[in-house]
């Protein structure tokens, strides 16, 4: 009988997360296979599949027949990170994934251990992806959570992302309705590589009392759809040099619905934060999200509403294999 995974038959695949952000890694560096929608979706679900948020195809930039991929093959990004949601359509980015994606280029001997940089091809552009110190066991934090917040604990691999450009329109008023939240709410546009709408609650009890299983109800809905962060603000530190802003997130992506962690979306998250608190305000800032701990380091640019942003969180390996 052919299965819906007959195409896929001998392919090896693995299975990561960052901040349990989970996903599927399948190996085709020659870009041979052809991923359909309804593929990705059965090899996502956690009942029928594998399981995952998204599904990451691994191909040399120069062979994956994705439009501008080899320009970033020329530009250094020998591997491109093509990234599918849960659902099966595409994305443009994922700051998670891409730590995971990284973490196996290296797990699996396609980038050496020792590399000073790894330079990701992804639709957002090239990403380069640094190993970075796992602040539980450095000086930046030292707190008994801290060590075990991270899935893996503190030996997990950290690395951090050079993000790239982001963007927020104020202009772009949206209102957000939420099951679990007794009004709609104001989002803040924020553009991170994927389109973004951050909402600010009052408390911890309003974040916990959101009710994630249907989407969050966008009016007006944007052009390309968006994510949707939930976020409280905490007290800064005035321990770390600069400060350290800190919030806490919960996330219903597009195409996927409520997951554990979002990269883009914690970036996304620490920038409006900063917006809301001023331009004095910390440019470090901690994310805790239900899957662990991220951190973001923004510098924006002289108008305020632009600029560049780093993300830095654990990725973890937990299986592989080869698909019958």
């Amino acid at each position: 009988m052919n299965t819906p995974f007959a195409a896929l038959a001998g392919t090896r695949f693995h299975k990561g997360h960052g901040t349990e952000n989970d996903f599927v890694l399948l190996e085709d560096d020659g870009g041979d296979l052809t991923l359909h929608p309804e593929t990705v979706a059965l090899l996502a679900d956690r009942r029928t599949g594998l399981g995952g948020d998204g599904v990451i195809r691994i191909v040399r930039s120069a062979d994956s027949g994705i439009p501008g991929a080899d320009a970033q093959a020329a530009d250094g990004a020998e591997w491109f990170m093509d990234y599918y949601n849960h659902d099966g359509s595409l994305s443009e980015m994922c700051g998670n994934g891409v730590r995971v994606f990284a973490h196996t280029l290296v797990a699996t001997g396609r980038v050496p251990a020792d590399a000073a940089e790894i330079k990701v091809g992804t639709r957002d552009g090239i990403k380069t992806v640094r190993t970075t110190l796992n602040p539980a066991l450095g000086e930046v934090e030292t707190s008994t959570e801290a060590a075990t917040s991270g899935p893996g604990g503190p030996e997990d691999a950290w690395y951090t992302v050079d993000m790239g450009s982001w963007s927020l329109d104020e202009r772009a008023e949206v209102l957000v309705t939420t099951a679990g939240i007794d009004v709609a709410r104001p989002g803040l546009s924020v553009e991170t590589g994927n389109p973004h709408t951050v909402v600010a609650l009052a408390e911890a009890a309003e974040l916990a009392a959101a009710d994630l299983r249907d989407a969050p109800v966008l009016d007006p809905v944007p052009p390309h759809g968006s994510n949707v962060e939930f976020i409280v603000m905490e007290p800064a530190r005035s321990d770390i040099a600069g400060g350290e802003g800190a919030l806490r997130m919960r996330v219903s992506e597009r195409g996927v619905g409520e997951t554990r962690s979002c990269g883009t979306g914690a970036c996304a998250a620490a920038i409006a934060a900063h917006h809301w608190a001023g331009p004095t305000s910390p440019l470090q800032w901690r994310v805790d999200v239900p899957g662990g701990r991220l951190r973001i380091g923004i510098t924006p640019d002289q108008t305020g509403d632009r600029g560049t942003v780093t993300l830095a969180g654990p990725a973890v390996l937990v299986a592989e294999g080869t698909l019958d």
